[in-house]
């Protein structure tokens, strides 16, 4: 499964990169547009 998403704007601190326990990615960030 590959989901694509753009989004376009500043980031407004660092995305934080978590794995959940089956090892799947997650990144959360705030964005400011």
């Amino acid at each position: 499964m590959m989901n694509r998403v753009v989004l376009v704007g500043r980031l407004t601190k660092d995305p934080d990169l978590r794995y959940t326990p089956a090892g799947v990615a997650v990144a959360t960030f705030t964005l400011a547009v």
